[in-house]
This record gives structure tokens, sequence and C-alpha cells, in this order.
């Protein structure tokens, strides 16, 4: 069953394309990585999924998903770590969708945020500001912001870019948590032996598809080369073609 369907899709900016004639399907419960070079449209395709980019050509079919059962976690580049902001009021803004922007927070929810802090090893760390942590301990933060969504489909672009190895290894156990409770995960990596061992599926693009299916598939020599070579060869300044569904 598919959770999220991509047809014959094109996204792009001022008309240019960033992901091209992208068709296949995720499905409902799956892990997949999605990964190639730089610049070969990762994030664009995140961006149309989640809904902040419209697609050029094609559709993209959420399976009837709401736009708060979808929990995105952009790049931390993309974030503003400077505002005065405690970790534990930071991570309450999971529960938005639950309590509305004028709702209280009572002591249950209280608690279910910290215990979601807990869970990502940051227990005690609730009245200190964002803008204290490292860039491993703001990243836990945002895990655990995510875990009180409770969201079916978890998105993420980079979410292990600029953090130490150990708290890669504790995120990824937190990610599993979450594929083993039936929930759909996409994740742009860029550390291929990451997804060798953690990922089932895996999506390489180089703008176009290269190929879509199993990890041990996907990452070979060949394709990778393949998805080099495509990267490479891009034009910028080239118009949007058109091509017809196969």
């Amino acid at each position: 069953m598919a959770a999220i369907t991509l047809h014959n899709v094109t996204l792009g900016y001022q008309r240019h394309p960033a992901v091209h004639h992208l068709s296949g399907s995720f499905a409902s419960g799956s892990m997949t990585a999605i990964v190639g070079p730089n610049g070969s449209g990762k994030s664009t395709l995140l961006k149309g999924i989640t809904g902040f980019l419209r697609p050029m050509e094609g559709s993209i079919d959420r399976g009837g998903l709401q736009a708060h059962q979808i929990a995105y976690l952009p790049q931390r580049l993309e974030v503003d770590r400077s505002f005065p902001i405690t970790v534990l009021d930071t991570v309450l803004l999971g529960l938005w969708q639950e309590i509305g922007m004028f709702g209280g927070v009572n002591r249950t929810l209280w608690q279910r945020a910290a215990k979601a802090l807990s869970t990502v090893g940051l227990g005690g760390l609730e009245s200190r500001g964002i803008n204290e942590l490292s860039g491993g301990q703001f990243q836990r933060v945002m895990f655990a912001r995510m875990s009180l969504q409770n969201a079916p489909v978890l998105i993420f672009d980079e979410p292990f870019n600029a953090i130490d190895q150990q708290t890669v290894l504790d995120l990824m156990a937190v990610i599993r948590r979450w594929h083993e409770e039936g929930r759909t995960l996409l994740i742009v990596v860029h550390d291929l032996v990451l997804v060798r061992e953690f990922f089932p599926q895996a999506l390489l693009l180089a703008r176009e598809p290269v190929t879509w299916g199993k990890t041990s598939e996907v990452l070979t020599e060949e394709h990778l080369l393949q998805s080099r070579t495509m990267a490479q060869a891009w034009d910028r300044a080239a118009a949007i073609c058109r091509q017809e569904p196969l």
C-alpha cells in the first residue's frame, strides 16, 4: 500500500527543473534513503512531497494524508537558532496541531515533552536555551519535537550533517524505532555507508531518477557512476522539456 505516489513529477524553480520526470511510490511503512550527488534535486523533491513546492508537471498523491500528518525536518541551516526559546518550549511546538495556537500546556503534555527529550538523550536540559546547544544536541531536540507530532510520515533533509558519530547512531536508533512502529520515513543521506547499513530502500537521483528499489541493488558502482555523469552533464540553462509518462 503506497503512502506517497509520484506521477511523472517535475519540480523546479523559475521554470527550470531541479527534479525531472520522476514516477514511483514510497510504500506505507517503508524507510527510504534519498541519495545522489550535490545539486541532484534531493531537497527539492522533499519540498514537493511536503507541499512547499508545487509540481511544474505531473502530480503527487499523498494517499489522503493531511498536512499535519507529514512531519518535516529541513536542513539545520534553514532553522533560526538565535530565537530566545528553551529546549522544552521548542519540543512543545511539536504539539501545535494538538493544542492549537492558544491552547494551554497541562502537566501531561509537559511530561510527554520531557519524556521525548529523555528518549533522545537530553534529559535535564529542558530549561537551556537552544542557542547554547551544540549541533548534535540541537538535532536531538528536533527529533524530540518530531516525536511529539506523532505523524505517520516523517521526512528528513540531511539530518546527520555536521554532527558527531555518536549522535548519528543515537538518532538512527530513534529512526529505527519509528520504522518498527510502521511509520513511513524518507531521509536525504550523504553517507552511503550509513545507507547500506540501515536503510532497506534507496532512491538515487541525479535530477532525473537513476534507480529506485532495494538499497543493495541501487547503490552499485555502475549506478553511482551513472549518477555522477548525469549530474555533471546537466545544463542549468535548459528549458523544461516535455515527456510522456511511461
